[in-house]
């Protein structure tokens, strides 16, 4: 993300951003949120952001964004399978339900 802010940072725009960010649970609450929020500050007008998203959050995606004007689109849903990394895990691995979103619209409608 902070490679994403320079760049834009210094003038330049992308037609598509694709991202797998960290999925905001914990320690991280809404980190998911502060990369969508990037991606689409790094867009040109009409762009598109691609991005995966715990299917538990869809709702609240897709109304935060429509509600700014612009689409959501579920294109995928799938499972993620995620290994025990963390001391905290208590399972070998977890099969997470996950969405597959793209973001599109005029983005001067979204203000960020």
């Amino acid at each position: 993300m902070i490679e994403l802010r320079n760049h834009t940072r210094q003038g330049f725009k992308f037609d598509t951003v694709i991202m797998n960010p960290p999925f905001g649970t914990k320690n991280n609450s809404g980190i998911d949120m502060a990369f969508l929020e990037a991606a689409l500050g790094a867009i040109v007008p009409h762009g598109a952001v691609y991005s995966f998203h715990k299917t538990s959050t869809r709702d609240f995606i897709v109304k935060k964004f429509e509600d700014r004007g612009l689409r959501v689109t579920v294109l995928a849903e799938m499972k993620f399978k995620i290994p025990q990394m963390y001391k905290m895990h208590r399972k070998r691995e977890v099969l997470v339900d996950v969405d597959f979103i793209r973001i599109t619209g005029k983005l001067s409608d979204c203000g960020g």
